[in-house]
């Protein structure tokens, strides 16, 4: 193939008219149109002398541009950059200078906020509007651009991810189009995709989970998308009836437990109900089967791995667990300290290896190698072990890593703007338990003597500072932290303390 990744998700449905994208207002969108719209942003790319490799960042909200413009970025060789719609400026602002982006496409605000930014490179920046007004209109031709894509081989980057850093940097994950290929093919078949599905798609596309595992398996199987510009309970239970498959979080399902009108009417046509980004409860999972009849399929994956396990779609799924390896990737369970292999029922790290493994940290070689093993598997960090039957599951993790409403979280980086507030000491973030996001934020502050800070003086600085999912749920006071002999603050005493909190 000369550019395998457009090849098998894009082109192959170039001239269909089947619908692609069912969107509000009963608009539709076919496959034929799609791949049009992709040509179209693929010419202006080359008129503005983007080259294989340039790297094009989007902050922008969910919409069919967004998905267009990844395809663009595929076809022309770019390297693919998606930001989370919610970071402010001085988060996007690092982000684009560490990936030395060319372009950035951007809505109207964004732009303004940015006009006296610094970068430390030359920096395009093109509008966007939800609307679709912006360069897209400004540059439509209106024709078939009969290019041919340009060459790529498998091991080329196709995307950056960034991920939180346990030091308050976060790494941009290079994923190739063999993993993007690898993973969306494996997921199609282990799932039992077919064109005749319909997708409830409420996800963030600028994650993982949205884009590189709902919409690639939807490409890959020509199949169609309720394409839902965000999360929002009474549109979706709205959309269940016509839909074949829900891909969602676990707040999607404690939401829908929450409803009256979820019933086993109502879902009779789903085939799968497929959880991840963050624990799953068996509660949950439980409660939704005794209600629809229908059990939730919970899987585990992160952004360097895209999808690694999932429970069965033929046989039993076990609450509680994230199932098999998948096909063709190979996981193993280490004893962290002393490297040794650990059989079933004992817990230690998940170390992954498969097509599906990212190929390393953006210009981070010292962080990349000390994520590999000697022998080619990731380290995931994550903490967990197989049970008797073969299951995964996931128990915790070697860091602190906070994964809300299936966001990933490190305490660190909201530790650091909390502490850079005049008149607070010290403080400690952690995850504790919450029923609608899996894991809540929650920060305990140590104050100076004289200090008249409260919560909302807090809250309304760290609002201007960080994405609103990072910021705390909670905030309390306390006069100190405990810690061990060498000062270090013991987290796990706080979550010990502080575990039912959420559930008053």
């Amino acid at each position: 193939m000369l550019n395998p990744l457009y090849e098998s998700f894009f082109q192959k449905n170039h001239s269909s008219e089947k619908i692609f994208l069912l969107l509000k207002n009963d608009n539709k969108i076919s496959y034929k149109d799609f791949i049009c719209l992709i040509e179209n942003i693929s010419f202006f790319f080359k008129q503005k002398g983007l080259i294989p490799g340039d790297r094009v960042a989007l902050k922008l909200k969910k919409s069919h541009h967004f998905l267009a413009i990844y395809g663009a970025c595929i076809r022309n060789g770019l390297i693919f950059l998606p930001l989370n719609s919610s970071y402010t400026t001085d988060e996007l602002t690092y982000f684009l200078n560490d990936s030395e982006s060319k372009l950035l496409i951007t809505d109207r605000e964004t732009f303004l906020n940015l006009k006296n930014k610094k970068f430390h490179h030359f920096l395009f920046i093109e509008i966007l509007e939800p609307d679709g007004s912006g360069f897209i209109k400004d540059n439509s031709t209106n024709t078939v651009n009969y290019e041919r894509p340009v060459k790529r081989q498998l091991n080329d980057v196709a995307a950056i991810l960034y991920t939180s850093g346990t030091t308050g940097k976060s790494k941009g994950a290079m994923i190739t189009q063999e993993n993007l290929i690898s993973n969306a093919k494996t997921l199609k078949d282990y799932w039992n995709f077919t064109s005749h599905d319909n997708l409830i798609h409420s996800l963030p596309i600028y994650h993982t989970h949205g884009l590189f595992v709902a919409t690639n398996i939807i490409l890959l199987s020509s199949a169609k998308m309720i394409f839902l510009e965000k999360f929002d309970i009474d549109e979706l239970i709205n959309f269940l009836p016509i839909a074949t498959v829900l891909m969602g979080v676990p707040t999607y399902y404690s939401r829908l437990l929450d409803s009256k009108k979820l019933t086993k009417l109502l879902v009779k046509n789903i085939r799968l109900f497929i959880s991840g980004s963050a624990p799953l409860t068996k509660e949950i999972n439980d409660e939704f089967f005794k209600k629809t009849g229908k059990r939730i399929l919970e899987r585990y994956g992160m952004t360097e791995t895209n999808m690694i396990s999932s429970n069965p779609y033929y046989g039993e799924r076990i609450s509680g667990t994230v199932g098999y390896p998948l096909p063709n990737i190979n996981v193993r369970i280490i004893d962290s300290f002393s490297g040794k292999l650990l059989s079933k029922g004992k817990i230690g790290e998940i170390q992954v290896k498969g097509k599906n493994v990212f190929k390393g940290y953006w210009r981070m070689s010292d962080k990349t190698a000390n994520s590999f093993t000697k022998d080619g598997f990731f380290k995931t960090e994550d903490l967990g072990f197989f049970d008797k039957n073969g299951y995964l599951e996931i128990v915790g993790r070697l860091k602190d890593l906070i994964i809300s409403g299936g966001f990933n979280i490190y305490p660190k980086e909201i530790e650091n703007v909390i502490n850079s507030i005049k008149g607070i000491k010290e403080s400690a973030v952690i995850g504790i338990p919450h029923r609608d996001l899996g894991e809540a934020v929650f920060s305990i502050i140590i104050r100076e003597k004289e200090s008249k800070l409260n919560s909302k003086k807090i809250s309304d600085f760290m609002n201007k500072k960080l994405a609103k999912y990072k910021c705390p749920k909670a905030i309390i006071f306390k006069d100190s932290l405990p810690k061990n002999n060498l000062g270090k603050i013991l987290k796990n005493k706080l979550r010990e303390e502080y575990f039912n909190f959420f559930k008053k």
